[in-house]
């Protein structure tokens, strides 16, 4: 058995010690922003435009956050958000996992070349197709309704070629195996690949659920009223509600829409990890 000299484990140690001062810098970049978030939400309105600034208040205040739904309709924009991002995770997980079993476990003409569309789709940035989405929402006469802001933004490129690339990291006797025992599709699917897929399709998941969540532009396009307005649209619509913007209450709303994908995390984040990892660490 190799044994590794002291030497050898002082020589390592600056490189140790490199990556920690790496991690905690990043850890930094990431959690100084939201802490100044969360303080401020929590000031009165002198505090916020001492100069120079302060990070800690003279004394705290929940005050903001009562004034969220005084100015604006938050819990509309809360179940707005709910509904869409729900809808569009269900969507985007059921088809790109059934499109992702497509490509890998089923033979049919073009398969090679519907993967290179999904491929190219994910090289195409969203903001491009926006003038054309919108022309055609407007004229079927979808502005101002979940349909229009949902259905543009169902595609699934990227959940296809991450179920896609896990699907052909298992291993493939198991699949033959179930196969000689008559298993079809849909069985293969659901009673053989899935339960050994719930990592990765919980990333899958967790993924779209962010993404979704904080979705801006297009619900910004299509809607305009609170009736199907999300969350990060009635931010702005806080921010500007009285012609100056009172960052108290802005702050507030910013901390309640980061609060459930926070949680959520917290949940799933060890589940994200495994399934994202998954198909690296096969032998």
């Amino acid at each position: 058995m190799r044994q590794h000299s002291p030497t050898a484990a002082r020589r390592g140690a600056p490189g140790k010690i490199a990556g920690y001062v790496v991690m905690v810098l990043i850890a930094a970049l990431v959690l100084v922003p939201v802490a100044f978030i969360v303080l401020t939400s929590l000031k009165e309105r002198p505090d916020i435009y001492t100069q120079p600034i302060t990070w800690l208040p003279e004394s705290f205040t929940a005050g903001n956050y009562a004034a969220v739904n005084e100015t604006v309709p938050f819990n509309r924009y809360v179940l707005n958000s709910v509904i869409i991002t729900g809808v569009l995770t269900v969507v985007q997980v059921s088809l790109g996992t059934v499109m992702a079993f497509a490509l890998v476990f089923l033979d049919f003409p073009g398969r090679k070349l519907l993967f290179l569309v999904v491929i190219a789709s994910l090289m195409v940035p969203n903001q491009i197709t926006v003038i054309s989405n919108y022309a055609l929402v407007s004229e079927l006469g979808w502005r101002n309704t979940f349909q229009g802001i949902i259905i543009p933004l169902a595609g699934v490129a990227f959940g296809t070629y991450l179920m896609r690339n896990h699907f052909m990291s298992l291993p493939h006797e198991i699949v033959e195996a179930a196969r000689m025992d008559g298993a079809g599709p849909m069985k293969l699917l659901f009673r053989i690949l899935l339960p050994m897929s719930w990592p990765t399709v919980v990333a899958f998941t967790l993924i779209t659920i962010v993404t979704e969540w904080n979705q801006y532009l297009w619900p910004f396009l299509m809607a305009d009223t609170s009736a199907v307005a999300p969350l990060p649209v009635g931010l702005t619509l806080l921010q500007n509600n009285e012609g100056a913007t009172n960052w108290g209450p802005v702050m507030a709303g910013t901390v309640l829409t980061m609060l459930p994908i926070l949680v959520i995390f917290l949940v799933l984040q060890r589940q994200m990890i495994k399934g994202l990892t998954a198909g690296a660490v096969k032998g």
